[in-house]
């Protein structure tokens, strides 16, 4: 044995002495504890290849039985053409909502919530203005941070809005501790819930949803639920087969850090403009602006095209629109002209309704030019609003009338088309005074007042309908005169074809 290895045999003995001496540790050895896990969850190693068995097993709201789930049970499942439509819809934005809920530790029975809501189309738009899959009210999106301004609605995006919603469901469920109040309370106010809970206390009734009393809307919410869980949980029993949604991702989030329209990213990303929009639903303009939105949605393996064409590409132009905020308040016609645009266009794009001024303060989507060619800045793109006012107002003017020989408080009244009582309470005179001639009375009358800029655009308007009119009537060959009965029925025929 040289020297080196009766160095390392000798070391290996001495370390073995350490770890056996007594000395190195205080008192006798005592046995291994077995550590608390640190979740209460199993990780399974194995994954589900189809979506519709991992929300099978993340089934955890008490199942509700009784004639109204019977009935919706029985309308879904005579319909396999409507859930085959919404569960093809649904394969887009599924699996990120299940992956959510599962990181909160929610029920996977809310993941189906949007086929009741909306049938999962991020469009729907109901008759109270509830919009997006989960169906946000106006408010309440805003109370949630959803962002709702000129240029996007975030009710419609699908990562924010299900974020709201599931933020919505936690705070129901913490608020009532019954996930079947808490869905109610969603569909019909926390508030409505809450007030229902306590008249059944009042009068010694239970407090549990079926007992309570509800709009039929609500007492039948729950159940549609109910009903597309057990056809989830069971399709074969009613002869149903559910098309395959795969456990995978469908779609990932792309950075973007310029304005960008969205033609050119559908193109870039070799992706249908449809199937785009799908995907990023919230966007209700031409142009996605990047200072409010950071990001965009694209298929699974669209996002690599993307980035590969986005870094290839070479043209400075990357926008055509940009935005453009009135300085006051002024007719379409001088918007159009101040911003280089038709009329039609200012309004087709900026959907501004008929006989509308656009008041001060309003962004208006507009054309990109060399003289416009920075990229919006955040506090127009978060915050930006279109507002209009009406061109023609209708205000309250006080009119000083003469008194006429021989009138009376009820002959002022009457010519000026006011009670007696209003014009005696208006001049503080009595209902029964002796007038004078030559003498002055208020009398208040509502009057319609052209909005400045209208009447001249207006008056633009008649002129050129006046010379065409003129210019007709002057190319017209002279013809034999009509008697004026004649005149008077046509013309009371086109006066009623036009209203």
């Amino acid at each position: 044995m040289n020297l080196r290895h009766f160095f390392v045999a000798l070391s290996v003995v001495w370390l073995a002495g350490c770890a056996t001496s007594p000395s190195s540790v205080d008192g006798p050895l005592k046995p291994i504890t077995q550590a608390p896990p640190l979740t209460s969850k199993v990780v399974s190693l194995e994954t589900e290849s189809d979506l519709w068995d991992r929300i099978r097993k993340g089934f955890a709201i008490p199942d509700l039985q009784d004639d109204y789930v019977d009935a919706q049970v029985q309308w879904y499942s005579t319909r396999p053409d409507y859930i085959e439509r919404m569960i093809t819809r649904s394969s887009k934005y599924l699996f990120h909502i299940v992956e959510e809920i599962e990181a909160r530790n929610m029920p996977t029975e809310l993941a189906l919530l949007p086929y009741i809501e909306s049938a999962f189309n991020p469009q729907a738009v109901s008759s109270a203005k509830a919009a997006g899959m989960w169906q946000f009210m106006p408010a309440t999106g805003s109370y949630f941070e959803l962002t709702q301004n000129a240029f996007r609605d975030d009710r419609r995006d699908v990562l924010a809005s299900t974020r709201a919603a599931l933020d919505y469901l936690e705070k129901l469920h913490r608020m009532f501790g019954d996930w079947h109040l808490a869905l109610a309370a969603y569909n019909w106010g926390e508030g409505s819930v809450g007030r229902a809970m306590k008249r059944n206390e009042r009068q010694g009734q239970p407090t549990h949803y079926s007992a309570l009393s509800m709009p039929n809307e609500t007492r039948n919410y729950v159940p549609k639920l109910q009903a597309v869980k057990n056809i989830v949980a069971n399709p074969e029993k009613f002869n149903l087969e559910l098309p395959l949604i795969e456990n995978h991702p469908y779609f990932q989030a792309v950075e973007i850090k310029r304005d960008m329209d969205i033609e050119l990213l559908a193109r870039l990303a070799d992706v249908r403009l449809e199937d785009f929009k799908a995907l990023n639903p919230s966007f209700h303009r031409p142009t996605i602006f990047a200072a409010g939105t950071t990001q965009i949605l694209l298929p699974w393996d669209n996002a690599k095209v993307f980035r590969h064409n986005l870094a290839a590409y070479n043209d400075d132009q990357y926008a055509s629109w940009t935005v453009w905020v009135a300085p006051s308040t002024m007719t379409v016609a001088n918007a159009a002209q101040r911003v280089g645009m038709s009329e039609a266009d200012l309004r087709s794009v900026n959907r501004i309704p008929p006989r509308m001024m656009i008041k001060a303060g309003s962004a208006l989507m507009v054309p990109r030019t060399s003289q416009h060619l920075h990229d919006v800045a955040s506090h127009i793109a978060d915050n930006g609003r279109v507002a209009f006012a009406p061109e023609v107002t209708q205000v309250t003017r006080r009119v000083p009338v003469k008194v006429h020989k021989g009138d009376t408080m009820t002959k002022v009244a009457r010519r000026n088309g006011v009670t007696v009582a209003n014009l005696a309470r208006w001049n503080d005179i009595k209902p029964t005074a002796k007038l004078r001639a030559g003498q002055s009375l208020d009398v208040y009358k509502t009057v319609k007042v052209v909005a400045s800029g209208a009447s001249t655009a207006r008056q633009k308007h008649n002129g050129k309908a006046s010379a065409t009119k003129k210019a007709r009537s002057t190319a017209v060959t002279k013809k034999p005169v009509t008697t004026k009965v004649a005149q008077q029925s046509r013309g009371g025929s086109a006066t009623k074809k036009k209203r």
